[in-house]
């Protein structure tokens, strides 16, 4: 296992997302607030970020289909589950409260660790905390 193998396209694109991410604004609580208030000052600026995000998608989608593998990797991981179950429904509305309440979710907030680190860091600190408690809880399966 080769360090520029193994750890650079990670670290590569973790600095790729992190960049998108605060260029784009979703770094920024209030724009995302203001982006979930349809009913008030609604901002449509991030609508274009997430439509980018999808067709840059669909297009690595049909690369994929080409290709014979990964280039990092063994193999392609992807999702094989197409049922909606209670856990995955609940933690999406808690997901989707909580990014409205913070106007955070897990990528920007790491991401706005370096740039703004004492409005981040109780949001960061609140989700490891729910991440640990995950953990501990017993297994379903």
């Amino acid at each position: 296992m080769s360090f520029a193998r193994n750890v650079l396209p990670p670290l590569a694109s973790g600095l790729l997302f992190g960049a998108g991410l605060t260029v784009s604004g979703m770094t920024d609580p209030e724009r995302v607030r203001g982006f979930l208030d349809i009913f008030g000052n609604w901002d449509p600026t991030l609508a274009f970020v997430m439509g980018g995000a999808v067709l840059v998608m669909a297009v690595a989608w049909r690369i994929r289909l080409s290709m014979i593998g990964p280039v990092f990797g063994e193999a392609f991981s992807l999702p094989d589950r197409t049922d909606f179950d209670r856990p995955l429904i609940i933690g999406a509305i808690l997901f989707g409260i909580g990014w409205g309440v913070a106007g955070l979710c897990p990528g920007p907030a790491v991401a706005s660790l370096v740039l703004a680190p004492a409005s981040a860091a109780g949001f960061t600190a609140a989700m490891l905390a729910g991440m640990l408690l995950h953990r501990m809880m017993p297994s379903r399966s």
